[in-house]
This record gives C-alpha cells, sequence and structure tokens, in this order.
C-alpha cells in the first residue's frame, strides 16, 4: 500500500515537472505588446487569434463588459 502511494506520488511529480518546463509563459488570449496585467484590452485587436468574422456593435460591447455579471444594454 505504501509502495503504490509512493510510486503514485513518484508519477505525478514527474507530471507536473514534465508540465512546468513544457508551458508557454505566454498568455493564449492576448495580442503581442498587451503587457503583464491580468485583463486584455477589449476588441479584436487584441485577441491572439483573429476572429473568423466580422465583429457587431454586440460582439464589441459583450466584449467591453466582460466578466461583468450584467449584460450589456444592447441586447
Amino acid at each position: 500500500m505504501l509502495l503504490k502511494l509512493a510510486v503514485l506520488g513518484g508519477l505525478g511529480y514527474a507530471g507536473y515537472k514534465y508540465y512546468e518546463k513544457t508551458r508557454d509563459g505566454s498568455s493564449p488570449a492576448y495580442a503581442g505588446g498587451q503587457g503583464n496585467s491580468s485583463i486584455r484590452d477589449a476588441g479584436p485587436a487584441a485577441m491572439a487569434d483573429k476572429p473568423k468574422r466580422q465583429w457587431n456593435s454586440v460582439d464589441q460591447a459583450s466584449d467591453e463588459s466582460f466578466p461583468a455579471s450584467d449584460p450589456p444594454a444592447n441586447y
């Protein structure tokens, strides 16, 4: 029983170290030049992956209000 726990703990530690080594340090949602803040600027220009379609006013208002709990007024 104790040997199983030690092996399981060792595998978990090895997996964690592998994850830390291969993790990319950049934030996936931020475009280049956004800085190190925890909140990105609103709008499609601040996104790392450009949207597949043109944004409308609802998309822009929704992105500007995130992570607010209440939706924008133009819904």
